[in-house]
């Protein structure tokens, strides 16, 4: 085991800063495991929506879940805003 925990949670940007509608997804005992299941979250909505809307990206930041990590280690980062933004220029691009 390592010398950091690392907790997901989600908070539901349709209800934005509505602590209320945050859950925990889980407890990871890596960084690149929290990442990852962060990652497959926001997948999970931009993949099924990919040609279902004009703005892919605006609609996620209006509706999509806005999974983060809570830990000590100050190397763990995700930004679940930039990596939507990425993946939705990805998605854009075909395959």
């Amino acid at each position: 085991m390592g010398q950091y925990k690392y907790a997901v949670y989600l908070d539901d940007n349709f209800h934005y800063m509505d602590e209320d509608e945050r859950h925990k997804l889980g407890e990871f005992d890596d960084c690149a495991a929290a990442i990852a299941a962060c990652e497959q979250i926001v997948d999970e909505f931009l993949l099924p929506n990919r040609g279902q809307c004009e703005d892919l990206f605006a609609t996620y930041l209006m509706f999509g879940d806005d999974p983060f990590i809570l830990t000590d280690d100050p190397n763990c980062k995700f930004s679940a805003r930039d990596y939507a933004r990425e993946r939705v220029r990805v998605l854009a691009e075909g395959p």
